[in-house]
């Protein structure tokens, strides 16, 4: 088979999980500004963790220590190099520099979500090299802390291929139009509340799920080239990785719901 029928066959295997991503309950059950925070504080892990992922994948593809030496593919290079440059250096509302989670990070402070969970497991992590103890001394949701996890387990195998593939199949183009259109209907309501946050979804649509995609999925093919067993574990880490996020907005729909009681 040529990569475009591994490509086929991945996608295949993955859409009824994509699906029921696309179509998750916790879209619906935010119907108002506390509800946006909780979903937000879930949510902040998952946008955290995939700079990590993506500066995984560039440790892995380029030469990112000195003495430099060319590393790999010089086409696999500049894709992976395009899109860290987008995402870890975008632009803001103001036209300042900023990476999508910097950008993130002060959509939540404007919509009043709880930034200290997200502030303080990346400080103690950044102190200590200890997921679990800035897990604990944040009190991070059970869920977000699976999420991560997962994520680790992807980055610390050191296969640039299975980063590569959720990173292109497990992460983009998952938040459906039914989000942005409840999204648009709160900032009617509160519109000094989500405009960062309303800015952070259409710059990611605009930048992630359409030039950033087609980067990622060609990077994803030079990787796996025409290899059956890297395609099938490409599969099963992308699998793994869908059922982690469905499990992440599982997490933030049960928290929505109590509050509600």
């Amino acid at each position: 088979m040529n990569t475009k029928s591994f490509v086929e066959k991945l996608q295949t295997a993955i859409q009824p999980l994509r699906q029921e991503i696309i179509h998750h309950k916790v879209y619906s059950a935010i119907n108002n500004l506390d509800d946006l925070n909780i979903f937000m504080n879930y949510h902040v892990f998952a946008v955290w963790d995939f700079m990590s992922l993506l500066k995984s994948l560039q440790n892995n593809l380029t030469c990112t220590s000195i003495p430099w030496f060319p590393v790999g593919s010089a086409d696999t290079r500049f894709l992976i190099n395009e899109i860290v440059t987008g995402e870890e250096s975008d632009i803001d509302q103001q036209g300042n520099r900023k990476s999508h989670f910097e950008i993130y990070l002060d959509a939540m402070r404007q919509s009043g979500a709880n930034v200290s969970c997200i502030e303080t497991f990346t400080s103690t992590l950044k102190q200590s090299g200890d997921f679990t103890l800035a897990f604990k001394a944040s009190n991070t949701p059970i869920a977000s802390q699976k999420f991560v996890n997962n994520t680790f387990d992807i980055i610390h195998s050191g296969k640039a291929h299975l980063q590569a593939a959720i990173f292109t199949f497990g992460r983009e183009d998952l938040i459906p139009g039914m989000f942005h259109s409840i999204i648009n209907d709160i900032d009617k309501k509160f519109p000094d509340s989500i405009s960062i946050f309303k800015y952070y979804l259409e710059r990611h649509i605009e930048v992630d799920g359409d030039h950033h995609s087609h980067l990622a999925l060609k990077m994803t093919e030079n990787l796996c080239c025409t290899d059956e067993q890297y395609w099938e574990e490409a599969t099963a880490a992308t699998i793994a990785s869908l059922r982690s996020r469905i499990s992440l907005w599982d997490g933030a729909y049960d928290e929505i719901i109590q509050l509600s009681k």
